[in-house]
């Protein structure tokens, strides 16, 4: 298993990326321990940094219309914990982002990252790529909210997420899947019958 920072050179790899704009890049980054339940960003702030995460699971929510709490997204490990929104926009955010359980991060403030983005051309491109896959992955996520069922949306959050499933409760995975507790139960039952 490879260590921080080691990791952190291979999230930003790139193929025209040196060492030294990796280990640049690297050298901005601050290693954190948070709490279960530390909130990272909280609504009407704006955001100013964005974080690596090494070890733990981290969601982000909003609350509706009517005051409940909706999971927006969930962070594993060796993600990109950002609100970009916020940060790129400079713009108080909408969204909290909590610690579901202890954490270790690597954080980055954002005007280290945009001396990095200027100075360093595969940075630039890193950022770009990274941004457009977003782009890509949260109209994806528009589109299967509608167009999957809400078993195929559980299926699909156990293939690619599956810790979620294991250490998120259950409200804040049924909030992310669009479901009821009760609707969340039942699916479980189902495919543990199957």
């Amino acid at each position: 298993m490879l260590m921080y920072p080691d990791k952190l050179r291979l999230i930003y790899q790139y193929p025209s990326m040196t060492y030294t704009d990796l280990d640049q890049v690297v050298e901005k980054h601050e290693k954190m321990t948070f709490k279960k339940g530390d909130l990272l960003l909280r609504e009407g702030q704006i955001s100013d940094c964005y974080y690596i995460l090494e070890k733990g699971i981290v969601r982000s929510f909003v609350y509706d219309y009517d005051g409940n709490d909706i999971s927006t997204n969930f962070f594993c490990e060796d993600e990109i914990v950002i609100e970009v929104a916020s940060i790129f926009h400079h713009i108080p955010t909408q969204e909290n982002i909590v610690c579901l359980t202890d954490c270790t991060l690597w954080r980055i403030q954002f005007d280290a990252f945009q001396d990095l983005f200027a100075k360093i051309p595969a940075v630039t491109e890193w950022g770009r790529a990274w941004l457009s896959h977003q782009l890509f992955l949260t109209k994806k996520r528009a589109l299967d909210m509608i167009s999957l069922s809400a078993i195929d949306r559980y299926q699909q959050l156990l293939e690619e997420k599956p810790q979620i499933l294991q250490q998120a409760p259950l409200k804040h995975i049924a909030t992310f899947l669009g479901i009821t507790d009760t609707s969340l139960s039942r699916i479980r039952k189902e495919l543990v019958g199957k």
